[in-house]
């Protein structure tokens, strides 16, 4: 999506994927994609932050933020009228259309969460975890153990006391997409539901087991209560998961004419829970994937045909020009330059791209860039060859002191020459180098290759802008 387009609530679902080499900006276009599902409200009034605070808590945790906020205010003990009259109960009721039988909710909260030795509560059937408990005057009270475990909750309280406060000049940021980033770890129990682990009550050490919503299942369930708003999942490094086992059932659901309240529309029972769900349709899916990264799961082709790809190739017409040696290194050609070359041997997935040079903008940066990101990448690519590595420097026919990458064994021939305090110098500088990846000596090629020390300490033919200007096309 570009920033400049507008968002209708009535538009097709967009399931896009932006593929590219590394550093071309996929991840850069998420985030510009991400300040089209915010919303930043001028002036919020007060019935809005109440909405906004309890719109996604349970009961249970209506019951914990209401005690929490009399105990703040030196009253540990409530009745279940007073719970019920709070402005916190009052707005989750109104959310919740429930108009009758409030004081039985309370009742059935408390007690359902009542430690099972209380002297004062009777109930059959109790929940793994206590919170509050009775005294002989039918005031609750919240049990020291599990006020540990409401920090969440209090600094909730402690933000909407704050906006409160300065409601009429402190603006409110409703974001409306959830971004995740893949890994091989990551699975179906992270992004749709799982049966997670839950602490009880630090005395008992007790530990309960419970299904708990993943990121794409909570946005849709935002996205269903709120059918006049697009949502958005941002995912980033699609590719770097088994795409199939993490959406599961819902690879079939994400397709636009699947989606609830088209003809097509199809509901699953989830797998853990046995809940009916199905996609709702104002529900965007985003994702980016690199395509250099070969040793990553493959993009399931069930996948590939539920999202449209666009490409994100290198963009050197980005990047800057430097001064150097009083001339100019456009940053731009010596980028397309190098590609061109990557191109020829290595092919196009192996391309650099912008990212890698975006923010030089002096010499010293221009080497730092080279040494320890470009040379190690290209060394990697082509598996230490010595040749490929300085055809893509345009080293050949260079005489040594000017090559990017030289012969190890020449160069050690060379330094053998040198001052022998020099050479002990960018020996030591070369060690230092080895032992974070930058120093090179592979028994591939002719002996392997090793970086120029001038071109390490930033001095010889690599202070002069000839050096650099070589590498455009």
């Amino acid at each position: 999506m570009s920033p400049t387009e507008t968002l209708s609530a009535n538009q097709n679902p967009v399931n896009v994927i932006y593929s590219g080499v590394a550093g071309t900006g996929k991840t850069y276009r998420l985030l510009q994609i991400a300040k089209q599902y915010s919303d930043c409200l001028p002036t919020i009034d007060h019935q809005m932050w109440l909405t906004q605070l309890v719109s996604e808590l349970s009961w249970r945790e209506v019951v914990c933020l209401i005690l929490l906020d009399k105990k703040t205010r030196q009253k540990d003990l409530v009745k279940v009228p007073e719970i019920v009259a709070h402005e916190f109960f009052v707005t989750k009721a109104a959310q919740n259309e429930r108009l009758k039988h409030l004081n039985n909710t309370v009742w059935s909260v408390l007690q359902t969460h009542s430690p099972v030795g209380s002297q004062t509560v009777s109930c059959d059937k109790r929940a793994s975890q206590a919170y509050f408990d009775k005294d002989k005057s039918g005031a609750w009270y919240l049990l020291a153990d599990s006020v540990t475990l409401l920090e969440d909750l209090q600094q909730q309280l402690t933000e909407y006391r704050q906006a409160k406060q300065t409601s009429s000049a402190q603006p409110i940021r409703n974001e409306r997409f959830s971004m995740v980033s893949f890994h091989q770890a990551y699975g179906y129990e992270e992004f749709v539901e799982g049966i997670r682990p839950v602490l009880g009550a630090h005395r008992s050490g007790q530990v309960s087991y419970e299904v708990q919503d993943g990121a794409f299942l909570q946005l849709c369930q935002r996205a269903a209560h709120d059918p006049e708003q697009r949502y958005a999942m941002l995912i980033d490094e699609i590719n770097r998961a088994n795409v199939a086992r993490v959406f599961g059932e819902l690879l079939s659901l994400i397709e636009p004419d699947k989606r609830v309240g088209t003809p097509n529309a199809m509901s699953v029972t989830l797998a853990y829970s046995g809940r009916s769900f199905s996609v709702p349709a104002n529900v965007d899916i985003y994702a980016t994937m690199n395509t250099q990264d070969h040793s990553l799961a493959p993009l399931d082709m069930a996948l590939r045909r539920r999202f449209r790809f666009i490409d994100c190739p290198p963009q050197p017409e980005l990047l800057a020009t430097i001064c150097v040696d009083r001339e100019a290194v456009d940053l731009g050609q010596l980028l397309a330059g190098i590609n061109s070359r990557i191109t020829q041997t290595l092919g196009q997935e192996a391309q650099l791209g912008h990212a890698f040079l975006f923010t030089v903008n002096t010499l010293a940066q221009l080497q730092a860039a080279l040494v320890e990101q470009i040379i190690p990448q290209l060394a990697q690519a082509t598996g230490g060859q010595l040749k490929m590595l300085q055809f893509l420097f345009c080293d050949e026919g260079q005489p040594l002191a000017a090559q990017f990458i030289q012969d190890a064994q020449m160069s050690s021939q060379h330094a053998v020459a040198q001052d022998a305090k020099a050479y002990n110098d960018r020996a030591a500088h070369s060690h230092v180098l080895a032992s974070n990846g930058i120093f090179a000596s592979s028994n591939m090629g002719h002996g392997g290759y090793v970086i120029n020390a001038d071109l390490l300490a930033g001095t010889g033919k690599f202070v002069q802008a000839a050096a650099y200007q070589r590498l455009y096309l």
